[in-house]
């Protein structure tokens, strides 16, 4: 092989290097690109979410209402106990010995 031939060969080695290392790191940039799109699309799901969950919450506290229990309570015969009629329960954990 002529000296001429091996420059050749040498020139053409690393001009493939070279275009292999730039396609790995566009196809890195193109990936990140596409995990930087999915992720704002994430955080606008969870945002929405998010809202979602706070608007259930308010509409379960208030059907646990005493406004909104009452009057259905009443409706099915049930009242309001008084002071005396109360009663608490004790409540034991499971497995503890009294």
């Amino acid at each position: 092989m002529t000296t001429l031939a091996r420059g050749r060969v040498w020139v053409v080695a690393w001009a493939v290097l070279v275009l292999g290392v730039l396609g790995w790191v566009i196809a890195r940039q193109t990936a990140s690109v596409v995990a930087a799109g999915d992720l704002a699309d994430l955080r606008d799901e969870r945002t929405a979410l998010e809202s979602e969950r706070a608007i259930l919450t308010r509409r379960v506290r208030q059907a646990e209402s005493r406004e909104v229990l009452q009057p259905k309570a009443e409706a099915m015969g049930l009242r309001v106990p008084a002071d005396s009629e109360a009663t608490r329960l004790p409540w034991v954990r499971p497995g503890r010995n009294r």
